[in-house]
């Protein structure tokens, strides 16, 4: 059937039909907006049990009106594993939350676990191989390779398809991560200390298996099956100066007393 020419009005045209489709977008708007609210309250609320009535109302207040303009620009959520720079037994779960800053750079917010209450426990710095292979040799030291995380199946992205998933770590397996810890929250229950330098796992029999096993019971995942899927992702030549540990040295941070500079 072609279209007739005439003034006469089909149903669902004119100044009423748009009056309704604009009500109706502005109730989307509005829903959307009251679930958004809606979640925030019953994540505050839930961590701030215990606080005193006047904090809780002025997070609740700061949470639906300030604009958060980084949270709202980190785009990746991993998980994976990390163990102190000068000691493999001392290894932790990571969930790094990361903005992809620059083409061959990023940044990332680490805490104890993807929940309203999490501990932040650190930072990481990821960078392509290129950038990594310019960088000074004192400052290579404190970089490590992802080549094993990514290929072993252990650094993952929960919640992302398979084939998504894939494509992203095609392009992570060939970069480098620079890593803090702020807590030590395998040891303490408070941040003590300063922030402790860590490394990523290089071969197989490293990361603890209870461990990784804990970690996927937990979030539904398979390392193993995630391993099948990467095995067409190319094995990288790790760049010279990383992973120092190897060497069977390694570098920490430590506190030392100076002068004060006036």
């Amino acid at each position: 059937m072609g279209l007739t020419q005439g003034t006469h009005r089909s149903r669902g045209s004119g100044p009423g039909a748009a009056a309704s489709i604009g009500i109706g977008a502005a109730a989307g708007v509005t829903a959307a907006a009251a679930l958004l609210f809606g979640r925030k309250a019953a994540t505050v609320g839930r961590i701030g049990k215990g606080h005193p009535l006047k904090h809780r109302a002025l997070d609740l207040a700061a949470g639906s009106m300030q604009r958060k303009y980084p949270l709202e620009a980190m785009s990746t959520y991993l998980n994976g594993f990390h163990m102190y720079a000068d000691d493999m037994g001392r290894q932790v779960e990571a969930t790094h939350l990361c903005i992809h800053l620059q083409h061959d750079l990023h940044q990332c917010v680490i805490f104890d676990r993807n929940a309203p209450d999490p501990r932040l426990i650190g930072i990481e710095y990821i960078i392509s191989e290129e950038r990594f292979r310019s960088l000074p040799e004192d400052e290579k030291r404190l970089w490590h390779s992802h080549h094993y995380e990514v290929k072993s199946g252990i650094l993952t992205a929960p919640g992302i398809p398979d084939l998504a998933e894939h494509a992203y770590f095609e392009d992570l397996v060939t970069t480098y991560g620079k890593t803090f810890h702020t807590w030590q929250y395998d040891r303490d229950d408070f941040p003590y200390g300063i922030p402790q330098l860590m490394m990523g796992f290089t071969e197989d029999g490293q990361a603890s298996e209870e461990m990784i096993r804990a970690r996927d019971d937990r979030l539904g995942l398979s390392a193993s099956g995630k391993r099948e899927n990467r095995a067409d992702i190319p094995t990288p030549e790790v760049a010279p100066g990383a992973n120092a540990w190897e060497s069977g040295r390694t570098v920490q941070t430590r506190i030392e007393e100076t002068d004060f500079k006036r």
